[in-house]
């Protein structure tokens, strides 16, 4: 397994939910070398722009999205799937969810936030 690191932003969406459901999403989230070379689409996604890889967890009915640097997964942000549902119907989009994601200017904004963000 590898470390996993919050930074502020993913830490407080995290921190915003209540105390079972982080424990539950916590005990769930792992990521293995393993899992990053067998992506299934399903758990595990990867986006890919400009030579930048994040990946995607999902996980009930939340998105860990992360990078992996020096042995560590980084953590830019956690949140729930509605943010990305409302975007795909609006949008109408007949796309999957992380082939949207790669084209959207606003989902790269809210990960160069927690890019940013300091590490807890």
């Amino acid at each position: 397994m590898l470390q996993i690191v919050f930074n502020e932003i993913s830490a407080a969406e995290l921190s915003g939910l209540d105390t079972l459901e982080q424990l539950e999403l916590l005990e769930e989230f792992k990521v293995g070398k393993e899992d990053l070379e067998n992506l299934n689409g399903e758990r595990f996604g990867k986006i890919e722009r400009d030579g930048t890889v994040l990946y995607r967890y999902r996980s009930k009915d939340y998105r860990f999205y992360f990078e992996v640097r020096d042995g560590a997964v980084i953590v830019h942000r956690v949140l729930h799937k509605g943010t990305f549902s409302d975007f795909l119907f609006r949008s109408k989009m007949p796309l999957a969810e992380d082939e949207a994601l790669a084209g959207s200017k606003h989902f790269w904004k809210l990960i160069d936030e927690g890019r940013n963000a300091r590490r807890m």
